[in-house]
């Protein structure tokens, strides 16, 4: 019986046809990145960590907590938020929640940590702009500011890390 499944055409199938590449075998996504597809992933990550950092400083400050709770707050929402991003994507593409976590994970944490480090490293840096409140320019003005140096430092990151197959490379496979 099982015989009659090994048919020649039926025998070459899973092998795929060379002059029928798949929509994502770009040599932007395999065997090193393009700087505009790294600065893509890298301005998908700001968004999430800037949502996040935003509402962190908003919620600590507004609460009056110091620089160092303030900090963990923004740095925690940026994650989450971060993360979320990413896992929407993925989970719109019918991946299962649980494995769109691991992929979010794989994606985001080596670039939303070094875009937090720069970003948290010069809110602390530029003087006053931490204790500078809400409704100061500065404070506004130094976020913004920090977002352009993350995006600037994570940036060549990103292209490294896509350019090896990890990073935001992963995400590639699941978008349409």
């Amino acid at each position: 019986m099982s015989t009659s499944h090994h048919h020649g055409a039926h025998h070459e199938d899973p092998t795929p046809d060379p002059g029928h590449a798949h929509h994502d075998e770009t040599p932007a996504n395999h065997g090193g990145a393009t700087w505009r597809v790294a600065a893509s992933a890298t301005l998908h990550c700001l968004t999430g960590c800037a949502i996040g950092e935003v509402l962190g400083m908003v919620i600590g400050t507004a609460l009056g907590w110091g620089t160092i709770a303030t900090i963990a707050l923004a740095v925690g929402l940026a994650f989450l938020f971060g993360y979320a991003l990413t896992m929407r994507g993925v989970l719109k593409a019918g991946v299962k929640f649980k494995q769109a976590v691991k992929i979010a994970l794989a994606a985001d944490t080596v670039s939303i940590t070094v875009m937090e480090i720069v970003d948290n490293g010069v809110m602390v840096v530029v003087p006053g702009a931490m204790d500078a409140g809400l409704a100061s320019a500065l404070f506004w003005g130094a976020l913004a500011f920090a977002f352009v140096v993350a995006f600037f430092v994570t940036w060549p990151v990103n292209k490294w890390l896509i350019g090896k197959g990890s990073g935001h490379a992963v995400v590639h496979a699941y978008h349409h």
